[in-house]
C-alpha cells in the first residue's frame, strides 16, 4: 500500500502555516469546549449530522497508525466525510486521538475511566449566529484553501506537548 509523504498530502503548505492552522485548531476546541459547542464520538456525531447539520461548523476525524487498518472505522469515516462535503461542513484529519483527548482535557477519559472515542469530533456553533471566532475563522479559511486545491480533507499533525 502507498502511503503519501507530508509534502503530498498538504500540496504548497509551509510547515509553519500547517503549524499555525494546528494551534488555530486547538484554540478553537478549547473555546468552544465550555460552551457545550463539542460533540465526541462516530456514533454521537453522526446523530448530531443527522438532527441540525447546519449547526455544525467543523468535523474533525483522528486517526492513529493503528486505525489505518480498521476497516469499520475507515467507512464510517467515509460516510462522515461524504455527508460533510455534501452540506458544506469543514472537515479535517488529525494525527493522534491522544493529542486531541489531551487538548480536550481529561486525556480523552470519560467519567467512569471509560476511554472516549476521540475518532470524531463536530464543533457546532454556540448561538443560532455565527461564531465570530478568530480561530475558527482560519481554519475555515485553510479548508477552503485545502478544496480549492482538491484536498478536501487535509490533515493537520498536532504538536506534542
Amino acid at each position: 500500500m502507498y502511503r503519501m509523504t507530508f509534502e503530498e498530502l498538504n500540496g504548497d503548505y509551509s510547515q509553519e502555516r500547517m503549524d499555525s492552522v494546528a494551534k488555530a485548531l486547538e484554540e478553537v476546541l478549547t473555546s468552544a469546549l465550555p460552551q457545550g459547542a463539542i460533540t465526541v464520538g462516530v456514533y454521537e456525531a453522526a446523530k448530531s449530522l443527522n438532527v441540525d447539520p447546519d449547526n455544525v461548523v467543523l468535523c474533525v476525524l483522528a486517526t492513529d497508525e493503528d486505525d489505518v487498518k480498521d476497516v469499520a472505522l475507515q467507512i464510517h469515516f467515509t460516510l462522515i466525510q461524504a455527508f460533510c462535503c455534501e452540506n458544506d461542513i469543514n472537515i479535517l484529519r488529525v494525527n493522534s486521538t491522544r493529542r486531541l483527548g489531551q487538548i480536550l482535557a481529561g486525556g480523552g477519559k470519560q467519567s467512569g475511566g471509560e476511554p472516549l472515542d476521540l475518532h470524531c469530533v463536530l464543533v457546532s456553533s454556540p448561538h443560532s449566529t455565527s461564531w465570530k471566532d478568530p480561530a475558527l475563522s482560519k481554519v475555515s479559511r485553510f479548508c477552503r484553501e485545502s478544496r480549492g486545491m482538491d484536498q478536501w480533507v487535509p490533515i493537520i499533525y498536532l504538536p506534542e506537548r
